[in-house]
């Protein structure tokens, strides 16, 4: 392309303008504010489909695996957390709301016919009737075998041990297979009576106060008690399990729906909405906007105009304006 000296200083004047008006963080507050007008009447539907959307979300987020240097990331905040000198001065009642604790509390301990579902589901369960037994199994034949009587009192001992074999001998089996012969018979017995005994001490008043005495236990606790439980070494491979979980739940069908569904659901109900009243429920508006978001911005425009990226990127298409057919014939029809 052959070079125009007039359309060359129409070029570097029009840049020089340029550089000139975008030094002034005015004018730069002025023109996002501009901006910021204009798009908080937006009606969502106009500007974004819910297809672009979903096709957004679904592509970064689900279909896009996480970095390594993320995952990395991740293990050093929680392992900093963790170690901040901070948590030796810190107690757990600094951080968490004591009226708070109450609210959840009273809520937890409100959920009567919840608490008693679950208490059935567990009690019920293979696991909980095997773990009861064997429990019991194990303190018959400690209490025959290690009887704190019999060892204090003299011949007593012998006197379990005698009646031990007495039953043995009686019901033709050893202790162990009585006592387990039993306990299969009157699981059913043992597990209503174990759902009963739960939920009497698992009741709303007895619930709340638990839960109220072991917040006072541990309010006054410093935050390193956390160490206690979580160990620090091994935040590498913690993150790297929930990573897992991520990693394998982001690729199925099941989640990829969700997605879809969730944000149609969304877009449905905020289609019509602005952009104002959008960004608003992000606590967005427009005080932020000219107070916290525009102090951001003006550093970056002004480093692309003092670095002279601005003036590369818009030479770039004055150039194309300039050197167009329909500006050289106006050009040409100024010079005449």
């Amino acid at each position: 392309m052959q070079k125009h000296p007039m359309i060359e200083q129409l070029i570097e004047a029009h840049l020089d303008f340029l550089d000139q008006e975008f030094s002034h963080t005015a004018t730069i507050q002025t023109e996002f504010l501009n901006f910021y007008q204009w798009f908080r009447k937006q009606p969502l539907q106009q500007i974004w489909s819910f297809e672009q959307i979903n096709a957004l979300l679904q592509k970064q987020v689900l279909a896009t695996p996480a970095s390594s240097f993320l995952i990395e990331q991740i293990t050093e905040h929680l392992r900093f957390a963790l170690v901040h000198p901070l948590n030796e001065s810190t107690k757990i009642a600094d951080v968490i709301p004591v009226l708070t604790i109450d609210k959840i509390a009273q809520y937890v301990a409100s959920k009567s016919a919840h608490r008693q579902r679950l208490i059935k589901t567990v009690v019920n369960n293979p696991a909980f009737s095997a773990m009861i037994s064997q429990l019991i199994q194990h303190s018959i034949q400690d209490y025959v075998d290690n009887s704190v009587m019999a060892k204090r009192v003299p011949g007593v001992s012998r006197f379990m041990k005698m009646g031990k074999s007495v039953l043995e001998t009686v019901t033709d089996s050893n202790l162990d297979e009585t006592v387990a012969h039993y306990l299969q018979k009157n699981i059913l017995k043992l597990s209503q009576m174990s759902e009963h005994v739960l939920n009497q001490h698992f009741d709303d008043e007895k619930l709340y106060h638990f839960q109220a005495n072991l917040w006072h236990k541990i309010k006054d606790m410093p935050l390193t008690v956390l160490k206690n439980y979580i160990e620090v070494q091994d935040l590498g491979n913690t993150v790297n399990l929930g990573h897992e979980i991520w990693d394998h739940i982001r690729q199925t069908d099941y989640l990829k729906q969700q997605v879809h569904d969730g944000v149609y659901a969304w877009y449905i109900r905020n289609q019509e909405r602005p952009f104002d009243l959008l960004l608003r429920d992000l606590n967005i508006d427009e005080a932020l906007i000219q107070h916290e978001l525009q102090q951001l911005l003006a550093p970056v425009v002004q480093k692309l105009v003092s670095s002279a990226y601005l003036r590369e990127r818009a030479r770039a298409y004055l150039e194309k304006f300039y050197y167009a057919e329909t500006a050289q014939k106006i050009l040409n029809l100024e010079a005449s």
